[in-house]
């Protein structure tokens, strides 16, 4: 397999790659956390992994100013991205922004920051958990 600048990958392919790793985190946490019932867990998770709870958490990591200017760039590529891809319950803007949530989820993965992905991971859903109490 040839190796592949992670910098020249487009903002779908490293959202394609974040939406996987940071569900994957939230399964574990969910998990880790005493939920077991598979109709309970889908529930749990839409609260961290929906377009509209990323768009939300991406905005207060803006807000915040939670992420590096790498980041900030990696996001930005992979907002402004054009996708033919239809948000399924998201209008435009927020599944526009949920993308490049996940493409700084996405080249964190794929540039081996697991400690910075679990960071921010962990950020989120503090985010998350602060919200449902």
């Amino acid at each position: 397999m040839t190796k592949l600048d992670v910098n020249l990958i487009n903002g779908i392919a490293l959202a394609f790659e974040g939406d996987a790793v940071y569900s994957y985190y939230i399964r574990r946490h969910l998990i880790f956390s005493g939920q077991t019932k598979p109709s309970q867990l889908h529930h749990l998770a839409t609260k961290y992994v929906s377009a509209k709870a990323q768009a939300n958490l991406i905005q207060k990591m803006l807000e915040d100013n939670v992420l590096t200017e790498k980041e900030l760039d990696i996001y930005k590529r992979g907002r402004n991205t054009n996708s033919h891809t239809k948000a399924k319950n998201a209008d435009v803007v927020t599944y526009r922004m949920s993308t490049g949530f996940e493409a700084v989820m996405g080249y964190l993965d794929m540039t081996d920051q697991e400690s910075r992905l679990k960071e921010l991971i962990d950020w989120c859903i503090q985010e998350i958990d602060t919200y449902k109490t």
